[in-house]
């Protein structure tokens, strides 16, 4: 029998980076556990993280056995940051991030020679299939049939909420602070400039807020005309919806009969029939219909002030070219937070990409002050 090579500085290396995703995956779905209203739905994410925690164990092991150092590790920021949002929003909010994250590192296992034997990455492919379930199903109903088919696959033995909002700051603060720019480089008094910021502010939120409401509304008015019309037909031809439950009930597995028993059993209470043909002829939930408009008006609107605060509250306690200097400092800092924000979901390094996010937006900001002082050249003469 062949000895495997001793692990190199570049094999602990590896270790320790995939101690550190396991120590973060744990810890989120943990959160997501306590954050779960759903009591299977709940377990089920507290057995993702067992498992996870028996992953961190085996890269533990190795680090030791290879002469390392294994430390207790904490979550990384991004992890805990992701717990912060699943503790206040619900796990909900963060599960299509978690889902993606999970899909990306599938594979993350298949190629390390230290895995191989082990039921790790049949483990890691069966989260991602796991979560991206659980991600389609997050508005709909749950059963015990559902939980008991992931269960079984588990073998523990698209639209993303937290990026809208990380986008809509962005739209805020990077609007808000061309906006300053270019009437600073018109050389318009700090009376001018703080009158614009607030207007310009309370008119981009209103228009965010008013855009996502009309979006919403209108995505509901649809889908409640889709199910006025499913009400229309289970009153004037109920056998025709009759046949279309057999169809949705042959497509999930039954039997030609069995299927028709089921339908036939189905069509005579005609609010469970409504139900299942609105969840799975149309894809919709009668219970959410796209969420609330007023919610979703409210939250871009509050997303996107929350991004203009960096250019535009500085305004309120400075005047003249402190002001100004001071608006595009506190936007540099909230551009290069927003860069670091957006890599909890792609993975990037948060510094090269708060870097990236700051130089777009300092190239913004020199284009609009460059065209602002030519346009207050042009007025004054």
């Amino acid at each position: 029998m062949v000895k495997p090579p001793a692990p190199s500085p570049a094999d602990i290396g590896r270790y320790r980076r995939n101690l550190q995703d396991e120590i973060d995956s744990a810890a989120i779905y943990t959160a997501m556990a306590d954050a779960e209203s759903k009591a299977e739905v709940a377990s089920l994410y507290r057995k993702l993280a067992d498992t996870e925690t028996r992953h961190a164990n085996f890269w533990r092991r190795h680090i030791q056995r290879a002469g390392g150092d294994a430390p207790e590790v904490r979550a990384s920021w991004r992890a805990r940051l992701m717990i912060w949002f699943a503790h206040r929003l619900g796990a909900n909010a963060v599960l299509p991030t978690v889902m993606q994250q999970e899909a990306s590192n599938r594979a993350v296992y298949d190629d390390q020679r230290e895995t191989g034997g082990t039921t790790m990455p049949a483990q890691e492919r069966s989260h991602a299939r796991l979560l991206a379930h659980l991600a389609d199903h997050a508005g709909g109903g749950w059963n015990g049939t559902r939980y008991a088919q992931l269960e079984g696959r588990h073998g523990v033995g698209g639209g993303n909420a937290l990026r809208a909002m990380v986008l809509g700051a962005n739209d805020g603060l990077v609007s808000m602070l061309s906006l300053v720019m270019g009437v600073a480089g018109a050389a318009f008094s700090s009376t001018a400039l703080l009158a614009t910021a607030a207007a310009g502010t309370l008119a981009g939120a209103c228009s965010m807020a008013m855009g996502e409401w009309i979006s919403v509304q209108s995505a509901r008015e649809l889908y409640q005309r889709q199910i006025a019309v499913e009400v229309d037909e289970l009153e004037q031809v109920p056998a025709e919806e009759k046949e279309e439950l057999v169809l949705i009930y042959r497509a999930k597995g039954f039997e030609p009969d069995e299927a028709r028993r089921i339908a036939e059993r189905m069509i005579d209470n005609k609010d469970t029939a409504l139900d299942t043909l609105v969840r799975e002829e149309l894809g919709l939930d009668p219970d959410e219909l796209g969420g609330s408009a007023l919610v979703a008006a409210a939250s871009s609107f509050c997303v996107f002030l929350l991004g203009a605060l960096f250019p535009v509250l500085p305004l309120f306690v400075l005047d003249g070219q402190a002001a100004v200097l001071a608006s595009a400092l506190s936007s540099g800092l909230g551009l290069f937070l927003i860069g670091a924000a957006i890599t909890v979901f792609t993975g990037a390094s948060a510094f090269w990409c708060g870097l990236r996010q700051l130089a777009i937006g300092a190239l913004a900001a020199a284009v609009t002050y460059g065209m602002g002082h030519l346009f207050g050249i042009a007025i004054g003469g």
